[in-house]
């Protein structure tokens, strides 16, 4: 490790890679945003026919395909087409993001191995029922119950013998630092909301202090899982029923009754200045600050805005900025009743008076919850604002809560020179990054 003093060593962005329910390329992601789409349709991926719920944002442009993977080289087509078989989705869009991003960087001709890194953020990850069908067959007896005797003798022969591989949520970050030669420093997350801010903290600490000089920093995640659809039906308020799908998603609107669902994956490459600079590499904004909280009742319930409050306070400290420097915040926004409330209270408490004046935008609104994918999906689109000088609407939001005194960005106000955006977990633990553009 380089003995280097932390404030000489400054992060910026240098590459962006998406996998969303608006598309593959930044610039799918921009034209849905600020052209006020939504990416709410009918669930495609398996059948809805016994749930409640009929509709949420799939990653529909997503197929899996090696052509999704953006721009390859020969060598690197041929493993990750190889390697495709024991990654499940989230994996596989883990990898597309990261591909994507390390080309847009074009850090890959640059880099020391020892000295770039990854670390990747994922929600808990399930299995699939269908991975198991031909097993549980096995063991079925005369009467059609199943018998957990027969388990070991005849239902584990069953299974793919390389199944947990593709589950493990450490297994994004070991894939992409092996498809891309990566053998700095290497961490995964799961922190499921809260995941992608977190490994962009981590990221940032690692080159500060001087152990990487080019990190990977992503999150992947979905909602719209056999599985994970009917967690988040038991355990979440999840908007579904009557009214066109395309509305469902409100954040801070009067009328918000819950989240839609949805998937993908974001990818930022970080870089110390100094090193992007050496190498001449287009640099999107900077990252001047990130902080960390949790709080929660008994029980794992989340005091979100406790722990939204303190972890916005916090990264405004460590960026040393003020509440009057905000040029727009990056809300949570999942659209539901209490959550919304707190997250937009939790604003207010850290904004003070400049809380009423800043503009908050929440993604969400345009494509639901992705899970861990949703942070950095939310940051890039942000990046991109400050890129453009100008923000995209909150899609849906009608008639203003007075229980969330936020004010919601209606498109093409002024992004500003710095945003703060926020993401939080059910249980209470929640992660702040404060991004600015970058001098020239």
């Amino acid at each position: 490790m380089r003995d280097v003093d932390d404030a000489e060593r400054r992060v910026v962005i240098t590459g962006l890679g998406v996998v969303c329910p608006l598309g593959l390329t930044l610039e799918d992601v921009w034209g849905g945003l600020r052209g006020g789409h939504s990416a709410i349709a009918p669930v495609t991926s398996f059948p809805t026919a016994g749930l409640p719920l009929h509709h949420a944002a799939e990653a529909r442009c997503f197929t899996g395909d090696i052509a999704d993977f953006g721009p390859l080289d020969p060598d690197r087509k041929k493993s990750i087409r190889k390697g495709l078989k024991v990654m499940c989705r989230e994996s596989q869009m883990a990898v597309a993001a990261a591909q994507r991003a390390i080309a847009d960087s074009g850090a890959a001709a640059h880099h020391d191995p020892g000295r770039f890194g990854c670390v990747f953020g994922s929600d808990y990850m399930l299995t699939l029922p269908e991975d198991f069908t031909a097993a549980v067959a096995r063991c079925r007896a005369a009467a059609g119950e199943f018998d957990f005797r027969r388990w070991a003798d005849d239902g584990m022969p069953q299974l793919t013998p390389l199944w947990l591989l593709k589950y493990l949520p450490n297994m994004p970050a070991s894939h992409i630092a092996i498809y891309n030669d990566l053998r700095g420093p290497s961490n995964s997350l799961t922190l499921r909301e809260a995941s992608g801010h977190l490994a962009v903290g981590e990221a940032v600490v690692t080159i500060r202090r001087g152990a990487a000089d080019v990190m990977v920093a992503g999150a992947t995640g979905t909602r719209v899982h056999p599985m994970k659809t009917v967690h988040a039906l038991q355990t979440e308020q999840v908007a579904f029923g009557d009214g066109d799908p395309v509305t469902w998603s409100r954040p801070f609107d009067r009328d918000r009754r819950g989240m839609v669902l949805g998937e993908g994956a974001a990818v930022l490459v970080l870089e110390e200045l100094g090193h992007a600079r050496a190498r001449s590499a287009r640099i999107y904004a900077e990252v001047v600050g990130h902080a960390a909280s949790c709080v929660a009742h008994g029980g794992a319930v989340g005091r979100k805005r406790e722990a939204i409050g303190r972890s916005m306070h916090a990264a405004l400290g460590r960026a040393r900025t003020t509440a009057e420097s905000v040029g727009h915040v990056h809300a949570h926004g999942a659209s539901t009743r209490v959550g919304d409330r707190d997250e937009a209270l939790a604003i207010r408490d850290v904004l003070g008076d400049h809380s009423g004046r800043t503009p908050v935008v929440a993604a969400k609104s345009h494509f639901g919850n992705l899970g861990a994918g949703s942070g950095l999906v939310e940051c890039i689109a942000s990046v991109l604002a400050l890129g453009r000088g100008e923000l995209f609407p909150v899609l849906n939001h009608a008639i203003a809560d007075t229980e969330c005194p936020v004010r919601a960005a209606r498109g093409g106000e002024p992004a500003g020179d710095l945003f703060i955006s926020t993401a939080v977990t059910p249980q209470g633990q929640a992660g702040s990054l404060v991004i600015r553009s970058c001098p020239a």
